[in-house]
């Protein structure tokens, strides 16, 4: 992907021209995320890099998987299902995500790295995994991947 932004904003006049209203409107809410950003991060003029615009996307799908979940629990599965379906498109414009077996690999690496031993040393061990990983793996795999390990 050489211009993430670029790439999301053919997309979306491309959905304008399709009359695809779905992939507008979340192709919309997305680049009114990532104007957001640019003006908290006073990027106005020379925008956001691509990691920076793949930050935005992750948060985005982040919200729409709680989203998933709190109307799931509500009982509310219509809703469920517009989320899942804006995940989908969303999830178009991240990177490959890395194989729990990856995860679980650079994860003990990190471990082994920074002398961690026990549970105390979660915090140390999820900032730099989170860190080394961003954008390629979800959250809460990586999470769950350092408790295990941790635990082991």
């Amino acid at each position: 992907m050489d211009n993430l932004k670029e790439k999301i904003l053919n997309d979306l006049k491309q959905a304008m021209q399709s009359g695809d209203a779905k992939k507008r409107d979340t192709l919309r809410m997305l680049t009114s995320a990532i104007k957001d950003e640019e003006i908290k991060q006073q990027k106005r003029e020379q925008g956001l890099n691509n990691d920076e615009v793949i930050s935005v996307v992750a948060r985005s799908l982040k919200q729409r998987k709680d989203s998933i979940t709190e109307y799931e629990k509500g009982g509310r599965e219509d809703l469920a299902e517009i989320e899942k379906q804006e995940i989908k498109i969303l999830q178009i414009y991240m990177p490959e995500q890395l194989s729990i077996e990856i995860v679980q690999e650079e994860v003990k690496k990190i471990i082994q790295d920074l002398g961690a031993i026990s549970k105390a040393d979660f915090g140390k061990v999820m900032g730099t995994a989170m860190a080394k990983l961003k954008g390629k793996a979800d959250g809460q795999i990586v999470k769950q991947v350092v408790e295990k390990e941790l635990n082991a």
